[in-house]
């Protein structure tokens, strides 16, 4: 299994150039996703790609429903890590790790799973911390 970034939901729906990868993906293996990057996929489907919100949902609680896709929640441990992981890791100009890519990394580390991104601070930290990574190309094709 592995953990997905918000971005690998973005491409997919926005048939963006990780789209086929990310649909290999979830045909090969269940995948994961923190509420945290469900939620920050949808806004930016929503807001920034201007998709339909039924469209996204349309596409989104198939996968969820029949478990090509789990959303997972964050508890209290994953709140610890992913705050550990911000005040080690974040530099404002270096590495802008937000506070979603944290718990990303949280719950990846916490259950021994990948991550898939194309997020290269997010790459970066999970390499450091021992978490294995799909490096996904980026909404211009170009891979980290």
């Amino acid at each position: 299994m592995t953990f997905l970034d918000a971005y690998p939901l973005v491409a997919l729906l926005a048939n963006e150039p990780a789209a086929a990868e990310v649909e290999e993906l979830l045909r090969r293996d269940r995948a994961s996703v923190a509420m945290v990057n469900l939620c920050e996929a949808i806004d930016v489907c929503q807001r920034v790609r201007a998709l339909p919100a039924g469209e996204i949902r349309d596409a989104l609680q198939p996968l969820l429903l029949v478990g090509t896709l789990v959303a997972v929640a964050s508890g209290e441990e994953e709140a610890w890590l992913a705050a550990d992981l911000r005040a080690r890791f974040y530099d404002r100009k270096t590495l802008a790790l937000s506070l979603a890519d944290c718990l990303l990394l949280a719950h990846a580390r916490m259950s021994g799973e990948d991550v898939a991104t194309s997020d290269p601070a997010v790459i970066e930290v999970a390499r450091s911390e021992g978490v294995g990574v799909v490096a996904l190309p980026d909404s211009t094709g170009a891979r980290p």
